[in-house]
């Protein structure tokens, strides 16, 4: 007599987005797995690349190719430490440029060379590129009278 009436369940189709979703994260699956193992054949495939970039990279002249806009020195703060600040430009259309290697040297009145320094710079520069650098070279010679700055090596990239 005091039953409670069966009412009909209404269905939300959660299920049916369960399974949508289901086949969406297999389907995004499929593709990393299938782009991870397109990149890891790119990568295996090239032994002999390294060999065919070291003979095009031995026709690089950076001594030649990196021009030095202008080299200006100053003293640190406490004037006991030369701290350089270079523009160098790039003239090559074909290499790059990297771990600049360079040379300053420190002349007496006399001629006379009281110091020389060869350093590297963490500089990258492209084909046609142009960047100024600032950096710390050695105790400055109390006695200078003139000083270079020149560009002797660099590793190239094409």
């Amino acid at each position: 007599m005091f039953e409670t009436p069966e009412t009909k369940r209404e269905t939300s189709g959660m299920g049916m987005w369960i399974g949508i979703l289901v086949a969406a994260v297999v389907v995004a699956a499929g593709v990393v797995f299938y782009m991870g193992s397109k990149g890891g054949a790119k990568n295996a495939a090239p032994t002999a690349a390294p060999t065919a970039a070291a003979t095009a990279q031995s026709n690089a002249d950076a001594v030649h190719d990196l021009r030095r806009v202008s080299a200006k020195m100053d003293k640190d703060p406490t004037g006991t430490v030369a701290v350089w600040s270079v523009d160098l430009r790039n003239l090559s259309r074909t290499y790059g440029y990297k771990d600049i290697a360079y040379k300053t040297t420190y002349i007496a009145a006399d001629n006379s060379v009281l110091v020389q320094n060869t350093g590297k710079l963490t500089l990258s520069l492209d084909p046609g590129d142009e960047q100024t650098t600032t950096f710390r070279d050695v105790l400055y010679p109390s006695s200078t009278a003139l000083y270079r700055f020149e560009v002797t090596g660099a590793t190239a990239s094409k």
